[in-house]
């Protein structure tokens, strides 16, 4: 009996890949950073060591592919991040979704666990 090997995981890029690459087309961090706003010089360089949807394509336009070639790991398998973007809300304990989203708690819910502030 044969056993069939898994197709090892594509990794990311390493970070001097990426520089390499942007240097290649002509951009420094420091340069795309400026070109799209951002005041900070290293603002950019977070999407080094963190996710970031915005920042990954803007790099990956300077260089001419998509983000999931330089990050595989970030994208599922269509092109979409793996992430969800910014925080969910917190629903009060006892609600339902549809009464959370009808406003049913008076405008009084608050952001905890405890369902403290419900008033129905």
């Amino acid at each position: 009996m044969t056993q069939t090997q898994k197709k090892p995981a594509p990794k990311d890029w390493h970070p001097a890949d990426i520089k390499a690459a942007l240097t290649k087309a002509g951009w420094s961090f420091n340069q795309l950073g400026l070109a799209h706003g951002y005041t900070s010089k290293s603002t950019l360089t977070a999407v080094l060591r963190q996710p970031w949807p915005k920042a990954e394509r803007i790099v990956a336009d300077a260089i001419g592919v998509h983000p999931m070639t330089i990050w595989p790991s970030r994208y599922r398998a269509d092109g979409t991040p793996n992430r969800v973007k910014g925080r969910q809300p917190v629903r009060p304990a006892g609600a339902s979704a549809a009464d959370f989203r009808q406003g049913i708690t008076g405008g009084k819910a608050r952001n905890t666990q405890s369902g403290a502030g419900i008033s129905r």
